[in-house]
C-alpha cells in the first residue's frame, strides 16, 4: 500500500531533522484497517520534505517540475517570533491545495498556566487560536511534547485519525485546555453584568444605530437633538466600560444581551 506523504514547515532546525528521521523510520507506521483476514493493515509514512519558512514551502508545492505531493502538512504555530504564524502559512496552503490536510504543531498546551493571573482571558485566548486554526483549514492541533519530552506518536495518531474519516483531531493536552476554555466561558456568560441594565430609550438608540444610522437619523426617530444623542452615545460606552465608539457599544451590548439582533431592522440605502 502507497505510504502517506507527509511535508514538514517549522522554523526549528532540530524539530524538522527529529521528525524527518523518526517518521522516515521502519517503524513510523499507522493502523489503516481491518483485512478480510481479520489483521490490521499498517500504512508507511513518509517525510517528502522539510522547511523553514511558508517561502521554501509554496516554492516546492509550486514548482512547474513534476513532483509528488504531500498528504499531509505539518506546521509549527510560532514562527519566528509570530505567535500564530503557522496558521496563515495553513490558510495560505488550504484555499490553493484543498486537498492537503493540515496539522498545526504546538508546545503552548504542555505547561500549566503559572498563576492565576488573567487566568480566564488566557485560557479564551488559547481557544480562540485553536478555533482559528479550523477555520483557516486545519484539521488537527497537536502538542509537540508528551510526557518525557518530544514524540512522534502525537503526530502519527493524528494522522491516523483523520485517515479513519475523523473531521479533526485535537491529543490531550489540547482538548483539556478546551473543555476548560469552554467551561469558564460559559460561567463567566452565565454572571456577566447580570445586574446592568439600560432604559428602553438606550435600548431602542442602540437598537437603530445597530442598523446603521446616523447620531442625526437617530435623533429624528427619538425625537431628540443630535448633541443629546451624542451624549447618550458617550454615557452608554462608559457604562459598558469600552471606547466611545458605535461597533464596539453594538458588540458588547449584543454580548450583555441589552439588544437582540433579531430586533435590529437594517436600513435600505
Amino acid at each position: 500500500m502507497e505510504a502517506i506523504k507527509i511535508m514538514l514547515v517549522d522554523d526549528e532546525p532540530i524539530i524538522r531533522k527529529a521528525l524527518k528521521m523518526e517518521l522516515n523510520s521502519a517503524e513510523a507506521t499507522i493502523a489503516f484497517g481491518m483485512n478480510d483476514d481479520g489483521e490490521v493493515e499498517q500504512r508507511e509514512v513518509r517525510v517528502l520534505d522539510t522547511f523553514a519558512n511558508a517561502a521554501q514551502l509554496m516554492a516546492a508545492l509550486d514548482s512547474p517540475v513534476p513532483h509528488e505531493m504531500p498528504d499531509y502538512l505539518l506546521v509549527d504555530m510560532e514562527f519566528q517570533g509570530e505567535p500564530t504564524g503557522g496558521i496563515f502559512i495553513a490558510d495560505r496552503v488550504h484555499k490553493k491545495y484543498p486537498d492537503i490536510r493540515i496539522a498545526i504543531l504546538s508546545g503552548r498546551f504542555d505547561n500549566p498556566l503559572p498563576d492565576e493571573s488573567n487566568r480566564h482571558e488566557k485560557m479564551m485566548e488559547i481557544a480562540r487560536v485553536v478555533f482559528e486554526s479550523l477555520h483557516h483549514g486545519a484539521q488537527a492541533f497537536v502538542s509537540k511534547n508528551a510526557a518525557g519530552g518530544f514524540s512522534v506518536e502525537n503526530v502519527l495518531r493524528a494522522i491516523e485519525c483523520l485517515e479513519r474519516g475523523e473531521k479533526y483531531y485535537f491529543n490531550y493536552p489540547v482538548m483539556l485546555t478546551l473543555k476548560e476554555a469552554a467551561e469558564l466561558y460559559v460561567d463567566h456568560a452565565a454572571t456577566m453584568h447580570t445586574d446592568l441594565t439600560i432604559s428602553d430609550k438606550d435600548q431602542q438608540l442602540l437598537l437603530l444605530e445597530a442598523a446603521g444610522c446616523t447620531a442625526a437619523e437617530i435623533a429624528d426617530n427619538l425625537n431628540e437633538t443630535d448633541k443629546n444623542i451624542q451624549e447618550r452615545q458617550k454615557e452608554l460606552s462608559h457604562k459598558l466600560n469600552i471606547v466611545n465608539k458605535s461597533g464596539a457599544r453594538i458588540a458588547k451590548a449584543i454580548q450583555y444581551g441589552l439588544i437582540d439582533p433579531q430586533n435590529i431592522k437594517y436600513l435600505k440605502r
